[in-house]
């Protein structure tokens, strides 16, 4: 075998396995699917994003995570920033929520960054040859598929919001199954990305028209932010769980640590219930509520301030918490919901190497950029960010829930996976950590098999988990929320897996019409 990989789209997925089968390692076959994934995925991700890579070495079996999320922008600058816009966003007929966007919620990007940096120290093909296929893919046009259009219906708001937007959206309506999006002028961005690198948007031409149109609009990215944007390569955050390690995305971070963090206590809690009964569901259940709990008190202020890994995964954090939950207390809090708007690629090859990469616009500001097809984010208008992002210094990174991971057996890759889903995005990987560690499912199984998410008292459960299951939770003082079927609500994963006989599999997930190809 080649290797394996899996993405948020088929398309994607087959642009890294083509890589794979022309003898390029992990982190190339990552870099041309996450090229692709700009296309294929363009409400999600794009050269406005920000994101993170984590890559396993087989050769000395290190652990990097290569930070390029977004940074708070306004180098020079000084005076208020301009208001950022509200729009509602109607997820279905009952379900609405309240988004920010416009240029004022731009935060610097650093997808593109975190591709060329990745590609620098790790890559061995051409870096022409790994943007190719996205530019012919956004030339020649994509069709959507029903999770896709889906999204570009609840998104339809922010996509067309404005001229350049309907120009690449539509001028009327939000695009159904089936229909084409072309996208010429990012064709011609990758192109010019092709030919000069990072470099055309961090310090060059492309960089200044990004920065213009936005300032021209009353937001803060300037020329210097970009000039002035690195990635940082931070030592990832572990821990043990079940004779495996975890690796994962380490503070300033928070999705990372709080899933090392529910692992290690459903390790401390001991023998494993069966799967899919009362007593599973409901330690899966307690374990969120310790989690959500952990992110209380000085968490968020800890998170740049060093430490605090070290500190929520002692023994006797560990010990005090699992205490908490055998004594029958689950003090969940209740988080903000947000949008599933993150993509994930999960790569390994045959020489064990591996790329966990994770990427994201949030939920778009609605800003793109003239002639060039660029879609910044919205990062400064996340609620838990729009009141304190803005105060901090320029140049600062802001935290993230993304949690790219690896999960080791003997020192090698046994299971790579990230997933979308805000809050809910730590819930759904320690889920399919627990099924594949656990329980010893297929990853595909293990990514597809019915999840469950903790809001305060409020416990949702997928369709798919047993009404007698939901009935002893609710005597146990849940107060459930049973969903008829899979939802994207619950997480969108890829996840790449080596079985104990060396078998890769891979699975994207069917919630988010996700794909994964094993390559021979």
């Amino acid at each position: 075998m080649n290797g394996a990989i899996a993405a948020g789209h088929r398309l994607t997925a087959e642009a890294g396995a083509s890589i794979l089968a022309g003898g390029g390692n992990a982190v190339d076959a990552c870099v041309a699917a996450a090229f692709v994934s700009w296309v294929t995925e363009s409400p999600l991700t794009g050269p406005g994003a920000g994101g993170f890579m984590l890559v396993h070495r087989a050769r000395d079996r290190a652990d990097q995570l290569l930070d390029f999320f977004v940074a708070v922008p306004g180098r020079g600058l000084s005076g208020p920033a301009a208001a950022i816009e509200p729009v509602d966003v109607a997820f279905d007929r009952t379900t609405h929520q309240r988004f920010y966007v416009g240029p004022a919620t731009c935060a610097v990007p650093g997808a593109l960054a975190g591709l060329s940096e990745a590609h620098r120290r790790y890559g061995s093909y051409p870096w022409r040859e790994l943007v190719a296929p996205a530019a012919a893919l956004a030339r020649n046009g994509v069709k959507l598929n029903s999770a896709q259009a889906r999204l570009h219906a609840i998104l339809d708001p922010i996509l067309r919001r404005e001229p350049d937007g309907r120009r690449v959206y539509g001028a009327r309506a939000a695009r159904a199954s089936g229909q084409e999006v072309v996208m010429h002028d990012l064709a011609e961005t990758l192109e010019v990305i092709a030919e000069d690198g990072a470099a055309a948007l961090f310090g060059g031409e492309l960089g200044r028209r990004v920065s213009d149109h936005v300032r021209e609009r009353g937001g803060r990215i300037t020329a210097d932010d970009l000039a002035s944007y690195r990635v940082i390569r931070r030592v990832p955050v572990r821990t043990s769980f079940r004779g495996h390690e975890l690796v994962s995305n380490p503070p300033p971070s928070s999705g990372g640590v709080l899933v090392a963090y529910a692992l290690r206590l459903l390790d401390e809690l001991g023998q494993v219930p069966e799967r899919g009964t009362t007593a599973a569901l409901a330690r899966i259940a307690a374990v969120m509520g310790e989690a959500a709990r952990a992110r209380g008190g000085r968490f968020a202020s800890d998170l740049h301030r060093g430490g605090l890994a070290s500190r929520l995964l002692s023994e006797v954090a560990i010990s005090e918490a699992s205490a908490r939950l055998r004594n029958g207390r689950a003090p969940g809090i209740a988080e903000s919901p947000g949008l599933p708007s993150t993509t994930h690629v999960s790569v390994v090859d045959s020489a064990g190497n591996a790329a966990s990469l994770s990427s994201s616009t949030g939920a778009g500001s609605g800003v793109l950029v003239p002639g060039t097809g660029i879609h910044l984010n919205n990062m400064l208008g996340e609620e838990d960010l729009a009141a304190s992002g803005t105060r901090c210094g320029p140049g600062r990174r802001l935290t993230s829930m993304m949690s790219p991971s690896v999960v080791l057996r003997d020192g090698r890759p046994r299971l790579v996976v990230g997933s979308a889903g805000s809050a809910r995005l730590r819930g759904a990987i320690v889920q399919i950590i627990a099924n594949v560690v656990d329980y010893d499912l297929r990853v595909e199984e293990a990514t597809a098999a019915p999840r469950i998410h903790l809001e305060g008292a409020r416990l949702h459960l997928e369709g798919g988990i047993p009404a007698a299951a939901a009935d002893d939770l609710e005597r146990l003082g849940y107060e459930t929320v049973r969903w008829r079927s899979r939802n994207l609500f619950f997480g969108g994963a890829s996840a790449v897996a080596r079985t104990e006989h060396g078998e890769l599999e891979a699975a994207g997930d069917p919630r988010r019409s996700g794909a994964g190809i094993v390559v021979s």
